[in-house]
């Protein structure tokens, strides 16, 4: 799609429900910071962890878009779930999108490059660029292995659901101060954390790797979404489960696949070897991505 069609998108293509759903949530999370508990802090920094570190980081992105392990289903299948409640869409929905970027990184078909401007990159894609990533055919073809999944299929669809569960157990638990917490607040800085991987980190930050983007090592982006940041690293060997490579590069999401190793419910983990990595992006095909191109 070329520029001129996506500067008509932005002006024109609102996507009015999106934007008043994000406009509600950010509303809500102002709100919460007037009705604030201890026990609604901690209960929505649990979820911020379960949704986006087992959810996001390790469910729908390392495991899911990248098979960079393997785990047994049940496991597998309680990841997507936790990937639901960080209400960035259902599985294929999600996993379609960074394929896709992965295969157009900071180029022509990318969903969300800063080379289209950082606001877009950050959300502005989403406001206004409905058109450009409601496109199923275009998701499925790049998710062979989730639509063949009655599971999967089925969780795309009805990927709000969990989010509703978890909703009702917090205003009952809590009233409208846990519900504005672990709901509203919560989702709003995962939402701008996630954003934050595909603006920020194509913008600011180092270069481990000459890959053939803009992409770069952000720590504090890092630090905020449990290792997502190490956003140069992960696309120079994007089927590595683990993205920070040195000690100063916490990645507590590989610290969750490792536990899961140990305790015998992970495999198949892939690793980068730094003494024989490839240094540009182009030497390294991603299995995932063969088919879709």
């Amino acid at each position: 799609m070329t520029s001129e069609i996506r500067e008509k998108y932005r002006v024109k293509q609102i996507n009015w429900g999106t934007t008043i759903f994000l406009g509600l949530f950010h509303i809500g999370a102002i709100a919460a910071l007037f009705m604030f508990s201890w026990q609604s802090f901690v209960v929505a920094v649990v979820l911020y962890w379960v949704s986006g570190s087992l959810g996001i980081g390790v469910g729908y992105h390392r495991l899911l878009t990248h098979r960079g392990l393997k785990v047994p289903k049940p496991l597998e299948y309680f990841l997507a779930i936790c990937g639901t409640l960080a209400l960035q869409g259902g599985p294929i929905f999600w996993v379609g999108l960074h394929r896709i970027h992965h295969a157009k990184a900071d180029r022509e078909g990318d969903p969300h490059s800063p080379r289209e401007g950082f606001f877009w990159s950050h959300m502005g894609w989403i406001i206004f660029g409905s058109r450009l990533y409601k496109d199923k055919a275009r998701r499925y073809r790049y998710t062979p292995d989730l639509v063949q999944q009655p599971f999967y299929v089925w969780l795309s669809e009805y990927h709000y659901v969990p989010q509703a569960i978890v909703g009702l157990m917090l205003l009952a638990a809590g009233g409208w101060p846990m519900l504005l917490w672990g709901l509203c607040l919560r989702n709003t800085i995962s939402w701008h954390v996630t954003w934050f991987v595909n603006s920020a980190t194509h913008v600011w930050g180092y270069r481990r790797f000459a890959s053939n983007d803009d992409s770069r090592n952000n720590w504090w982006v890092a630090l905020l979404s449990f290792g997502e940041g190490w956003h140069n690293n992960h696309h120079a060997h994007a089927s590595s489960a683990r993205h920070g490579l040195a000690w100063y590069e916490f990645d507590l999401n590989w610290i969750v696949i490792r536990t899961l190793q140990f305790l015998g419910l992970a495999k198949d983990i892939r690793k980068v070897d730094l003494a024989t990595a490839p240094r540009k992006l182009e030497e390294q095909i991603e299995p995932a991505l063969q088919s879709a191109n």
